[in-house]
């Protein structure tokens, strides 16, 4: 993938997502550079800016922070004293962040047009639907003479706010991609079941790894009446899967796999669990991304890398790490066209208006479902 080509085509382009003024467009990479600079620089400790590990490098290197999700998330909430949240990043990681900030703080998203299809796979009003069919079922939500749930939520921090605000309200968690088995043990410890939101595949990767057969699980279609299931096979099932994919990680293929081991018979693949089954079994190592960066960077200098996650992170390794060849497992890239979507231009737009006292694109999660929401992340973080 021609990152460069793209970046020129989405300059073209720019103006027809989220409007910006006349003057914000057709700017300079250097004048941008030294402009957000300056606004930085004239706020000081009043700003902290974060940059989630997949955003594009142009952005990306006036981060004051980078991670995953959660991860900026806390550590904006520890940076007591910043006024302003920029988070360079998708939608649900801004709500995620105004979730668990200080009440002082305000979280900006510099692009409202940045949201995660993975996110938008499950709607509150599809997640109520599911549970009113459960229970139609004959699975209980309710506790069962075990004295358990019958069946436990718990979603992928890739998730919105109401979504998560739903596992609060219903005894349910939150999880990442780093601590997923750990939250999918302590909910199967208070319910018979789980139903995992919204990604199927870091459920289906993480339980298998935990010793749970497939036989036991089932995907739920939010489309279908009663999830495309029988009753029989959800009262068996001990895990029940959304059925929401990243659109970026299933671009990766047991192909891509073997082609890679035909050119490099030396070298090692690492998937992140958001990949399918059948590539995650054909990889060497699978992990978050932090588990990713931090294997390809502990190994032995002249290692060998395919790495199947976002682009973005593999050029930044490749880049960091020259005593190692690291390649994308997708001769073509895979991108996270989103995320892409937080450009300069619009970093430089909340900066200057942040300078002028005008706070553009707020992310404010309402109660009640800022406070349900919380109590899942906090359950999570209790684990």
């Amino acid at each position: 993938m021609d990152i460069n080509l793209l970046t020129e085509v989405e300059k073209a382009s720019i103006g027809e997502r989220q409007p910006l003024p006349e003057q914000y467009l057709r700017l300079s990479d250097d004048e941008m550079d030294a402009r957000i600079a300056a606004a930085k620089s004239t706020l000081g400790e009043r700003v902290v800016i974060l940059g989630h590990h997949y955003q594009r490098d142009e952005v990306i290197k006036f981060a004051d922070y980078t991670g995953d999700s959660l991860k900026l998330a806390r550590l904006a909430a520890s940076r007591g004293t910043a006024e302003f949240i920029v988070f360079c990043g998708v939608h649900f990681m801004a709500e995620s962040a105004d979730i668990l900030r200080a009440p002082h703080q305000k979280v900006v998203l510099p692009d409202l047009a940045a949201g995660c299809s993975m996110a938008d796979m499950a709607a509150p009003d599809q997640l109520d639907m599911c549970w009113r069919e459960l229970a139609e079922m004959g699975v209980g939500t309710g506790p069962v003479e075990s004295g358990k749930a019958g069946v436990l939520p718990v979603t992928y921090i890739n998730s919105s706010a109401a979504i998560k605000a739903f596992c609060g309200e219903h005894g349910g968690i939150v999880c990442t991609s780093t601590n997923a088995a750990k939250v999918m043990a302590w909910a199967w410890e208070r319910g018979e079941k789980v139903l995992m939101l919204p990604d199927q595949h870091l459920g289906r990767n993480t339980a298998f790894k935990m010793g749970v057969p497939l036989d036991e699980m089932v995907v739920w279609d939010p489309d279908e009446i009663w999830g495309g299931l029988e009753p029989e096979a959800v009262r068996r099932a001990r895990l029940i899967l959304w059925k929401g994919f990243c659109s970026v990680h299933t671009r990766f293929t047991v192909q891509q796999i073997e082609a890679f081991r035909k050119k490099y018979p030396t070298g090692r693949v690492i998937a992140h669990p958001e990949c399918t089954f059948d590539v995650v079994r054909a990889a060497d190592e699978s992990g978050s991304t932090e588990h990713i960066i931090n294997t390809v960077r502990n190994s032995p200098s002249g290692s060998v890398w395919a790495v199947a996650t976002e682009v973005h992170l593999v050029n930044r390794l490749t880049h960091e790490l020259a005593d190692k060849t690291i390649v994308t497992l997708d001769p073509f890239g895979c991108l996270c066209s989103t995320m892409f979507r937080v450009s300069p231009n619009h970093l430089l737009w909340i900066m200057e208006g942040l300078v002028a006292g005008q706070v553009h694109n707020q992310i404010t999660v309402p109660e009640p479902q800022n406070s349900l929401a919380r109590l899942a992340l906090e359950r999570m973080l209790k684990v």
